[in-house]
């Protein structure tokens, strides 16, 4: 593997003649500013204290997008892809259109069942009612964003959309000049900037109907249809949404007993992880791989799961 001389966070230097003895991995996470970048600092962690012969470092990137590039470039070894945007560069569609790159899954760490937020005094109580309503699809330039279109576009829906931050459309939707979003949730919580419009505005979800979930199901196996318990918030009830997972992928060629050893030290982890991301803490991380992942695992996550008993769907066998 290649060494590159970035300044790498949360990891343990060690020196002495052991240390040329080790593999290093780069991990290329996301923004600092982020939650997950404490997942990932933790991630780093587990590996160096539980790994033999493996020392993590963690990278900060742009995301998703970036870390699919830097894995094309070898710049880093594994990082955070969310599962969409996974399927369509393993297979070349959507913005890697003829450009499919070599992509496995390694896990899954958390859902983001993306939730249809409008003010209860909208007079909307379906996805066919936003017609012609003020409403926006996701932060503008986000992975939310993309997806509510092709949702929308998949399923014959339109509505009068609205673009802008994340910020911006939480002011508008509680002056009701706008009214509402789709926002990713915090696994199967409501996020914080739809609860801080919940504190002054009653709220709804719109989830889709059985025949909505079923459309999706077959013409965007991108992304996932899941069903939200009671209790997203203080009087919700259940709902079905489309989501997509965030997880962990890696170009083939990464080792397969270093694969091994990293996937073995994450699905043992009871602890550390749920500490970095609160969100998982009761999460069984084999059942989120196997519920959200999108695309095959590579060989060395593969053996982790087949020594457990745990059949693989057809979606995430190895290629032979």
């Amino acid at each position: 593997m290649k060494h590159f001389a970035y300044a790498f966070l949360g990891s343990t230097l060690l020196a002495g003649p052991l240390a040329a003895q080790e593999t290093d991995l780069l991990i290329g996470s996301v923004s600092a500013s982020s939650s997950h970048y404490a997942y990932f600092v933790a991630v780093g962690q587990l590996i160096n204290e539980n790994a033999e012969g493996l020392r993590a470092s963690v990278v900060e990137t742009g995301g998703t997008m970036d870390n699919v590039r830097r894995m094309a470039r070898g710049q880093v070894d594994f990082g955070t892809v969310t599962t969409n945007v996974q399927r369509h560069a393993a297979e070349g569609t959507n913005e890697f259109e003829d450009n499919a790159q070599d992509l496995t899954l390694l896990w899954v760490y958390t859902g983001a069942p993306q939730n249809v937020v409008v003010r209860a005094d909208a007079d909307v109580d379906s996805l066919e009612d936003l017609k012609e309503v003020r409403f926006n699809p996701g932060m503008r330039g986000s992975a939310t964003e993309a997806t509510t279109e092709a949702v929308f576009e998949t399923l014959g829906l339109s509505a009068d959309f609205v673009r802008g931050s994340t910020t911006d459309i939480v002011g508008m939707i509680k002056d009701n000049r706008v009214a509402g979003y789709v926002k990713s949730g915090a696994g199967n919580k409501l996020d914080g900037s739809t609860m801080d419009i919940a504190t002054s505005t009653d709220i709804s979800i719109l989830g889709l109907t059985d025949d909505q979930a079923e459309t999706l199901r077959s013409e965007m196996p991108d992304i996932s249809v899941v069903d939200v318990p009671e209790g997203a918030a203080d009087g919700l009830p259940a709902y079905t949404a489309w989501s997509f997972g965030v997880g962990v992928a890696a170009p083939s060629t990464l080792d397969e007993d270093v694969v091994y050893q990293v996937v073995k030290v994450i699905m043992e982890d009871k602890e550390a992880q749920a500490n970095a991301m609160s969100s998982l803490r009761g999460m069984n991380l084999a059942d989120v791989t196997l519920q959200y992942g999108t695309i095959p695992l590579h060989p060395g996550a593969a053996r982790w799961f087949e020594e457990q008993g745990i059949e693989l769907p057809e979606k995430l066998k190895p290629a032979e």
